[in-house]
C-alpha cells in the first residue's frame, strides 16, 4: 500500500498525520475527537490560522446529528457531509494533502473506517486593517492598500475587476515553507509569449523557503538578478494593479506581502504615478513632466556640476556663483561622495527611527550635517544645496527601487568625471543609454516605447492624455 494514502485503520492514520505534523513539537497543532454513531472523527488544525467560530458550528451541526438524518445505501462520510454547516467542503485521500492543508489553516477531519478525509475551509489568517499605503499616497483617489493577507489583497482586486476573462493561478512554492503565490492577468489582454514565460519560470523555481517572499521570489523569475534598475514594479495599490492589468501586464500576489509584483514594465512604467490620473489632464501632465524632471535631477545634477566646474568662463556672469571652487578636483570629488552618503545614511536612518524620534532626528541632522558642516569647511553651501536638490529628486520618484538605481548611476557618473572630466559625464551617459538598449523585462525591451520608438506610445507616458482618447 502507498503511505501516502489514508488507510482504513484510524488510529495508522491519526498518529502518521500527527506526525507529519509535528503534533506534540508544535503547541499550535491541535486536535479534538468526536464520536458520532459509534464511528470516531478526530480534527486536526492549526490554532491560530482558523475561525473558531467556525470550528464551533461545525461541532455543534455533529452533535446534532441524529439517527433520523441516516440516508439508505449511504456512505458515513457523505452522510457527515450532509450534516455539516460548513461550505467549501472536500475530500481528500493522501496525507500529504491533509497535512498541506492543515498548515494552510484548513480544518482536516479523519473519519473512522474511511479511505477519505474532510478538508474543511475555516481560514482566518492574522493581519492588519486595510488602510492608505504610506509609499504611494494620493490627494484624490481610494485609500485602500493591500495588506499581508493573500486573500483580501485578492478581493481588493477582484472588486475593481468584475469578469470572468480575469484569471487567478494558484502556486505553492517552497518545499519547507508552501508559500501561496498568485499569478493574476486578463486573458484578453495579456501578450501570451510573456504569459508562458513567467509561467515557465514560476514552474521551475525549485528553493526550500522564501525568507524574503516577494522580493526573493523577483530574484528568483528575472532574468537579471544583478541589474540595479528594477525588472517588475511593486505596488501596494489594488488600483495601480487593476490599471497595469488592463494594460496586459501580469501582477503577482505573494502571502504574507503587503506588495504586488507586476511585469513586464518598462523605465518609464517606474515613472507615472496613481496622482497623475486623479487630476485633470492638463494638470497630471504638469505633474507629470515635474516628475520627470525631478527624477534627472537626481542622478545627473551633481555629475553635471562636476563635470563643468573646470570651464566656468563659458557661462554666465549670473551662474558664476555655483563654479566658484578653488579646491582641487580629488576634494571636490570627496566631498560630493561624503554629501551623497551622508544624505543615504539620514534616509536609511529615518526608516529605522521611531515617530515619536522622528522630528528630534531631522533637527539633529539639519543641524550638525547643515550648519556645523558647512561652518567647519567639511561643504560648501553649493554642495549642500545640489545634494538636497538631488535627494527631493529622488524622494519624488515613484518606485522606490528606480531611486536607488539612480543613485548607484550617479556615483558611477562621478567616478567617471573624476577621471575624465567632461567628457567622463558623456562617456558614463552613453554606456548606461547602451546597457539600458539592451535590458529586456521578460522579453520586453526595457526602454519601450523609446527603444523602439512607438510615437504614440511615448507621447501617453509623456502627457497624460485624456482617458477618452487613452481608449481609443
Amino acid at each position: 500500500m502507498d503511505d501516502n494514502r489514508l488507510s482504513s485503520n484510524h488510529q495508522d492514520n491519526v498518529k502518521r498525520l500527527g506526525q507529519s505534523l509535528g503534533f506534540g513539537r508544535a503547541f499550535d497543532i491541535d486536535t479534538r475527537d468526536l464520536v458520532i454513531h459509534d464511528r470516531r472523527l478526530t480534527f486536526f488544525y492549526a490554532a491560530f490560522l482558523i475561525d473558531t467560530n467556525q470550528i464551533g458550528s461545525i461541532i455543534s451541526g455533529l452533535l446534532n446529528f441524529n439517527e433520523d438524518s441516516l440516508l439508505p445505501n449511504a456512505k458515513f462520510i457523505h452522510q457527515v457531509i450532509n450534516n455539516l454547516s460548513a461550505n467549501n467542503v472536500t475530500l481528500e485521500k493522501t496525507l500529504s494533502g491533509c497535512s498541506k492543508a492543515v498548515l494552510n489553516g484548513f480544518l482536516v477531519i479523519l473519519v473512522e473506517e474511511s479511505l477519505e478525509a474532510l478538508v474543511i475551509d475555516t481560514r482566518k489568517y492574522p493581519g492588519r486593517n486595510i488602510g492608505e499605503p504610506d509609499n504611494e499616497r494620493v490627494v484624490r483617489g481610494s485609500r485602500d492598500g493591500m495588506t499581508e493577507t493573500l486573500s483580501i489583497n485578492l478581493a481588493l482586486i477582484r472588486r475593481r475587476i468584475k469578469t470572468g476573462d480575469l484569471c487567478t493561478i494558484l502556486y505553492r512554492i517552497g518545499s519547507l515553507s508552501k508559500t501561496d503565490v498568485v499569478l493574476v492577468y486578463l486573458k484578453s489582454k495579456v501578450n501570451p509569449k510573456v504569459l508562458a514565460t513567467i509561467e515557465k519560470r514560476l514552474e521551475e523555481v525549485d528553493v526550500t523557503e522564501l525568507s524574503m517572499s516577494d522580493k526573493a521570489l523577483e530574484e528568483l523569475i528575472i532574468e537579471h538578478p544583478f541589474s540595479p534598475f528594477p525588472l517588475v514594479r511593486y505596488t501596494e495599490r489594488p488600483d495601480t494593479v487593476a490599471a497595469h492589468l488592463y494594460q496586459g501586464m501580469f501582477a503577482l500576489l505573494v502571502d504574507t506581502s503587503p506588495s504586488a509584483i507586476l511585469g513586464p514594465v518598462s523605465v518609464f512604467d517606474h515613472m507615472t504615478h496613481a496622482e497623475e490620473y486623479r487630476q485633470n489632464p492638463l494638470s497630471g501632465t504638469y505633474l507629470r513632466l515635474l516628475r520627470y524632471v525631478g527624477i534627472l535631477l537626481s542622478f545627473l545634477l551633481m555629475p553635471l556640476w562636476f563635470s563643468i566646474i573646470e570651464y566656468k568662463e563659458f557661462f554666465p556672469a549670473f551662474f558664476q556663483p555655483l563654479l566658484v571652487y578653488d579646491s582641487s578636483r580629488f576634494v571636490v570629488f570627496l566631498q560630493i561622495v561624503l554629501a551623497e552618503v551622508g544624505i543615504e545614511l539620514l534616509r536609511m536612518a529615518s526608516i529605522h527611527t521611531p515617530n515619536s524620534l522622528s522630528t528630534s532626528m531631522g533637527l539633529i541632522a539639519g543641524i550638525l550635517i547643515g550648519e556645523i558642516a558647512i561652518s567647519v569647511g567639511l561643504f560648501t553651501e553649493v554642495i549642500v544645496l545640489l545634494g538636497a536638490i538631488s535627494a527631493i529628486g529622488s524622494y519624488i520618484t515613484p518606485s522606490y527601487e528606480l531611486s536607488l538605481a539612480n543613485k548607484i548611476v550617479k556615483l558611477l557618473l562621478l567616478l567617471v568625471i573624476f577621471f575624465f572630466e567632461l567628457p567622463g559625464l558623456l562617456i558614463g551617459l552613453g554606456l548606461i543609454f547602451l546597457y539600458l538598449a539592451r535590458l529586456k523585462s521578460f522579453g520586453q525591451p526595457y526602454l519601450y516605447p523609446l527603444l523602439p520608438f512607438k510615437g504614440k506610445e511615448l507621447l501617453k507616458y509623456l502627457v497624460r492624455v485624456p482617458y477618452r482618447q487613452n481608449k481609443q
